[in-house]
């Protein structure tokens, strides 16, 4: 890759930043499509993403963010407009820079998991889907849920009184039934979808309990690790399908480039997402 001074810079905001496949996935788009761009991801603690996200976004030549763990919903006070579908979620995973200065959001996260659902030929008409983690990709997630025709739609978090807000709020322009979780225990669900971070680390604990649910059921772990998550590996020591959050990423791919002012590239890649999903696989 050649960076020069004509070079457009997107930066990755997480924290950490370990686990961050983004770069690894659009640096070599824009390779390929002739692009003089670059992704690079920048570890910003949450004290400091105000005047990261000010600092940066003054640099000409810097045209905007990605958003991950866990900065989704805290940079939502720092933009000028955010998207229909970050407004509902309260969340955002991308940030650009208009060309009057300010700053608008867009959210994919939640459109990228549906997509890969399809994808994956994921039956969620009718089904019984538990979403554990309402953090910022977790919140994108029910929302883009909330719009298909699932049989119920159940929302837990570990953290007091945030599943329950959020089902409120959703609820009202909801095409299925959405409710708060009492507990995280995905016994009676065809569909489990997991957004917390636990998993990041080895020797974090498992979500919920593996052994709870059904044996017909469907995980998505939607952390993206070069080796199997424990969840995964507890999933696949039961015989239960679980699929990693790969395909939810390549499937948001032409989003971004679309939302950061590359619709050729993501008409062309929308087309086929084959080498994604290849550059993807080739990462695991």
């Amino acid at each position: 890759m050649h960076i020069n001074g004509h070079t457009r810079v997107f930066l990755v905001l997480g924290h950490p930043v370990g686990q961050v496949r983004a770069p690894e996935v659009f640096n070599p788009l824009f390779q390929a499509h002739g692009v003089d761009a670059v992704l690079v991801p920048a570890d910003v603690a949450p004290a400091q993403l105000g005047s990261f996200v000010r600092g940066a976004l003054s640099a000409a030549n810097i045209d905007g963010l990605w958003l991950t763990i866990p900065h989704k919903a805290a940079v939502l006070d720092l933009l000028d407009r955010v998207d229909p579908l970050g407004t509902r979620a309260g969340a955002v995973n991308a940030v650009r820079r208009l060309p009057d200065g300010s700053l608008e959001g867009g959210l994919f996260d939640g459109i990228g998991l549906v997509k890969a659902l399809d994808h994956l030929k994921v039956t969620t008409v009718g089904r019984r889907v538990l979403l554990v983690g309402t953090g910022g990709a977790g919140m994108a997630i029910a929302v883009s849920l909330a719009e298909r025709a699932l049989g119920t739609l159940d929302l837990f978090d570990a953290a007091p009184g945030r599943a329950t807000m959020l089902a409120q709020r959703l609820q009202a322009q909801a095409a299925c039934p959405v409710r708060a979780a009492p507990s995280g225990d995905p016994a009676g669900y065809d569909v489990v979808v997991h957004a917390t971070p636990l998993g990041l680390q080895a020797d974090d604990p498992l979500p919920f309990d593996v052994h709870r649910l059904d044996p017909a059921a469907t995980v998505i772990d939607i952390l993206m690790k070069p080796h199997a998550t424990p969840l995964q590996r507890a999933c696949a020591a039961r015989d239960i399908i679980c699929h990693p959050g790969f395909e939810m990423l390549a499937q948001q791919v032409p989003d971004y480039l679309q939302f950061f002012g590359y619709p050729d590239i993501a008409a062309a890649v929308q087309g086929d997402l084959d080498p994604v999903r290849r550059n993807l696989q080739a990462l695991v």
